[in-house]
């Protein structure tokens, strides 16, 4: 099973959310989601945490690709603009520094238009440990 498949079946709360992994390598992850009713808050806008767990899951599949269990230790998000219901979000994550224990990604998450909706960075700590495949 490759680690799209993986993570798209064991994140069970990204998947609960409605985000999928669709696309990953060495070089970048790719999720999405689709901002429905059950990810509005107050205003009637995208809820932060949805917006990051959708970005912590593409930061998942990047730094997880090679198999050795990878955990985020810092992240960062900054908001950009709202997203609102019906828009198609898009996380994509890549390496800034592929370091083999500390490993850091940027991701920008964009509507279907291409507008910035946020930007989010994530360190990591590598273990020496093989990632769960259940």
């Amino acid at each position: 099973m490759n680690i799209q498949e993986l993570l798209n079946k064991t994140d069970r709360f990204a998947a609960n959310a409605g985000c999928q992994i669709t696309e990953v390598d060495e070089h970048h992850a790719v999720a999405r989601m689709t901002v429905t009713r059950q990810h509005l808050n107050g205003g009637n806008v995208c809820q932060g945490g949805a917006l990051f767990t959708l970005a912590d899951l593409a930061i998942a599949a990047l730094m997880n690709y090679q198999g050795q269990l990878t955990f985020g230790i810092q992240n960062n998000i900054m908001f950009v603009s709202s997203a609102r219901e019906g828009d198609v979000l898009k996380a994509e994550a890549v390496h800034v520094c592929n370091h083999h224990k500390i490993p850091s990604v940027e991701v920008t998450v964009t509507n279907q238009e291409g507008q910035v909706i946020c930007h989010v960075t994530g360190i990591g700590y590598r273990k020496n440990t093989q990632l769960p495949t259940e």
